[in-house]
């Protein structure tokens, strides 16, 4: 009897490591967003705001000290040129001489950029961390949201099919 008193507690452990394992094994891109089906958020921060986001679009969080944001510049600066696609960005947690300064020195893919140094704005889209993408329709609906740095494939199989739609 004391044997199986011993091997509750063990047993226990194995369940919550297993669904520890399960839950952080996910795709950290796949975060689904409440936003998603609905109009843009209500946000105003210097140099943007709700009324200046007209879809099609895509609306880019990034910050001037996010590695993976650096990444995924040229693809969008690829998007904004090669495939005329409107973006917006919204510098998060980031001040707005950092962020001038990185678009000065990788170029500036966005059509107007806004400067959410408090975070409310992220917020208020529900940002996760950054760079976080979503793609809005000609209605301002967020069809898609991406977390972490595009790539070329979800570029092609998730971001322009649902640009299109």
């Amino acid at each position: 009897m004391r044997r199986l008193l011993f091997l509750v507690p063990l047993a226990v452990f194995a369940v919550l490591a297993a669904w520890l394992y399960l839950g952080l094994g996910g795709d950290p891109s796949r975060i689904p967003s409440p936003l998603v089906g609905q109009t843009v958020p209500t946000f105003a921060v210097d140099g943007l705001a709700t009324a200046d986001l007209e879809g099609p679009a895509l609306v880019n969080i990034f910050a001037s000290w996010c590695v993976p944001c650096r990444a995924e510049h040229p693809l969008l600066t690829h998007l904004a040129a090669e495939e005329s696609i409107v973006i917006y960005g919204i510098a998060y947690k980031d001040k707005p001489e950092a962020a001038r300064a990185f678009l000065a020195e990788l170029g500036n893919p966005y059509r107007k950029v806004g400067f959410d140094e408090d975070g409310q704005a992220g917020i208020e889209w529900g940002v996760t961390g950054v760079p976080e993408t979503f793609a809005l329709d000609a209605r301002g609906v967020v069809v898609f949201k991406h977390t972490g740095p595009l790539t070329p494939e979800t570029i092609r199989h998730d971001l322009l099919p649902a640009l299109a739609r």
